[in-house]
């Protein structure tokens, strides 16, 4: 990979002559874990300004009507997260000269809170182009990562690094884009009266009134909300004469009895649902490198290769410009691991037929450095096959976002995808997620137990990589549930491979006896840690919160204590102070009364306080009733209704100590 200074320049055909369609990544990571920042793409003419405000593309913009620019959102990696955007640079406009990339961060945050900024370039096939890494970026609300631009008919990047202390708005403005930054939010539309206004709609073109003259209105100017079609927050009353009664579902699942039967089924709904909802199908296949077009999918294919013909289990083809993109479908379901020899044999022949991808469908998940099958490539073809996986989970979660917090088009698209999430989260689907530690896992607590498990041991790895599989699902589902973004957080040296990382946790594991986890939640005080001590076989939840900037710390002992009025008695509230002597702690059942038993009495520091809950830890692998991954999930939804949701949303900023022994 091409690494690049503040100022260079590089000619993307030097690097790959793959260069059509590209993906952007931009990275960053916060010390505290709390740091986070939204993308933006501006198109620009030769004069250096957009040709109108939808040239501006941001997270109520986020995909270009040619499928030129798409917003595609965060995605996990080895250390947090990163934003992506893929381009088609066949697709830009001819009158688009420059294309500047940039980022934001929100009320008065800047760059320079944040470590390893970012921004790399991937070909189509996701193998690395450049990257760029920005020093000191400065108290700024907005950066400019780089940019493309043309050169003699080809395109180039330019590292660049610039800051704007006037944010987004600033930014935008000085390339000619007019915000409204005070615009009003529409009112949500549930499903309900997104169907009768469609039915309304209908009627009123059916009656025709007498012609009017219409004054021509104003360029409307980015918003920054929209009209969204959703799920109804309460369910209308059944009409059901008893809880026998079920209702009749467009993706029946109870008669599946087979798991090839549950993977026709599933591969079939979902293809199904992709092209019948755009939204959806774009949000699924814009991160594999597919452009945006007339998409059509196909189950039952059967393809020639030699004398046994493959049949996969789908295929997804998209139709831009005459041109297609085309992606074979290998799907799982319940327990069952993709088989390398028939992802090869896939490969192998999307390579032969000049198809651009391979999708691998399951119910695990992929983790950076550790991929989930291991294929070869033939590097005397000319095309190059991407191979790309998908796990359930991600699929309900991206349902989810749109369905039930994001919006949709219209009713019809929102109750399709009510239907679908049905289907998945129907107990005989089999697309239930990441179900199972593995077979390390029994071992390795046995290991644990009686001492005996040594540093080196690959199947501490294992079950290190089990237990970030399983991070990384609870963050999807509860990211859907919640509408917000919820990623793990990766504390880890810079540029630290994932395997090495992974074989240091594992070494840990070991000695300590612990797999531990942090969740950054959007609009959260603080990150959710999570621990598993398989030693004495409990779970902690916990938060810290830092200490407020103002007022007194009796003061805030008391205010903790009201936003706990409804969480559990047995919560455990820690007070940290400067040094390494620990604060005083207790449960809540026992400092309600007395709040200013908080209070350190030796008048030391308080920086701010530790709420956790405890729990016992199923035994088995699986998600059983007694299981490990059913213990976790518990856990974490407990404490996050029971806890967080009641805590204060503003992030109060870094403060200097305050004696804890003031009054209050």
């Amino acid at each position: 990979m091409h690494e690049m200074i503040k100022g260079a320049n590089v000619g993307l055909t030097s690097l790959s002559t793959d260069v059509g369609s590209v993906m952007v990544s931009l990275g960053w990571s916060s010390p505290t874990g709390e740091g986070d920042a939204d993308v933006s793409v501006l198109l620009l003419t030769a004069d250096g300004r957009v040709r109108s405000d939808a040239d501006f593309y941001f997270y109520n913009n986020p995909v270009a009507p040619d499928g030129s620019v798409q917003l595609l959102g965060k995605a996990p990696t080895a250390g947090g997260s990163e934003d992506r955007i893929t381009f088609d640079l066949s697709a830009i406009p001819p009158q688009v000269e420059r294309i500047v990339v940039a980022a934001s961060r929100h009320e008065g945050a800047g760059f320079g809170e944040l470590d390893d900024l970012r921004v790399s370039v991937a070909d189509a096939s996701g193998e690395g182009l450049l990257r760029y890494s920005v020093e000191e970026a400065g108290a700024v609300g907005a950066l400019l990562f780089g940019e493309f631009y043309r050169r003699s008919g080809d395109w180039k990047f330019r590292a660049i690094g610039q800051g704007y202390g006037s944010g987004l708005a600033g930014l935008a403005t000085d390339f000619g884009v007019d915000i409204d930054d005070a615009a009003e939010a529409e009112p949500e539309v549930t499903v309900e009266q997104a169907v009768a206004e469609a039915a309304a709609a209908v009627v009123e073109r059916a009656v025709p009134e007498p012609a009017a003259v219409v004054p021509p209105r104003a360029e409307p100017r980015p918003r920054t909300a929209k009209k969204k079609v959703t799920l109804p927050k309460v369910a209308k009353k059944s009409l059901a004469e008893n809880d026998a009664w079920r209702t009749a579902r467009l993706f029946p699942a109870s008669a599946l009895k087979s798991d090839r039967e549950r993977e026709t089924r599933a591969t079939s709904v979902l293809l199904s649902v992709m092209t019948q909802v755009p939204e959806f199908g774009r949000r699924l296949t814009a991160g594999f490198g597919a452009p945006a077009g007339r998409m059509e999918t196909f189950t039952e294919v059967t393809l020639p290769n030699g004398d046994s013909p493959r049949r996969p289990d789908g295929v997804v083809r998209v139709e831009r410009a005459g041109k297609l993109w085309t992606a074979l479908v290998e799907t799982k379901t319940n327990g069952n691991a993709l088989r390398q020899e028939q992802v090869q044999a896939y490969v192998d022949i999307a390579a032969r037929r000049g198809y651009e991808a391979v999708i691998t469908l399951s119910n695990d998940v992929e983790l950076d450095g550790s991929p989930l099958v291991e294929v070869k490539t033939d590097g005397r073809r000319k095309n190059k096959v991407a191979l790309w996986h998908l796990s359930w989970a991600e699929v309900t979660h991206q349902a989810q976002m749109l369905i039930r917090h994001e919006g949709v088009a219209n009713g019809a698209h929102a109750w399709l995808l009510q239907e679908l999430l049905h289907y998945l989260q129907h107990e005989n689907s089999g697309c239930h997620g990441f179900q199972n530690m593995g077979p390390a896992w029994v071992p390795v607590r046995k290991g644990i137990d009686d001492e005996t498990l040594c540093q080196g041991d690959t199947r501490a790895v294992d079950v290190v990589e089990s237990w970030e599989r399983l991070v990384r699902q609870v963050c999807l589902r509860l990211g859907g549930e919640l509408g917000q973004k919820v990623l793990p957080v990766q504390r880890a040296r810079r540029g630290a491979e994932p395997q090495a990382r992974r074989a240091e946790l594992a070494d840990r594991l070991c000695t300590d006896g612990k797999l531990d986890a942090e969740l950054r939640i959007e609009g959260t005080p603080g990150v959710l840690a999570l621990c598993a001590d398989l030693r004495t076989g409990k779970l902690r939840t916990s938060i810290e919160i830092p200490a407020p900037e103002q007022g007194y710390p009796l003061t805030w002992a008391k205010r903790l204590v009201r936003q706990l009025d409804e969480a559990p008695a047995d919560l455990h509230v820690e007070t940290l102070v400067d040094g390494d002597l620990g604060g005083p702690r207790g449960t809540l059942e026992r400092l309600r009364p007395e709040p200013a038993d908080m209070l350190p009495r030796n008048g030391a520091q308080i920086t701010g306080f530790r709420l956790s809950l405890f729990r016992g830890m199923g035994n088995t692998r699986g998600n059983a009733e007694s299981g490990f991954i059913r213990s976790v999930d518990d856990s974490v939804d407990r404490f996050h209704t029971s806890v967080v949701e009641n805590l204060d949303r503003r992030a109060p900023r870094p403060r200097q100590p305050v004696v804890g022994a003031a009054a209050g």
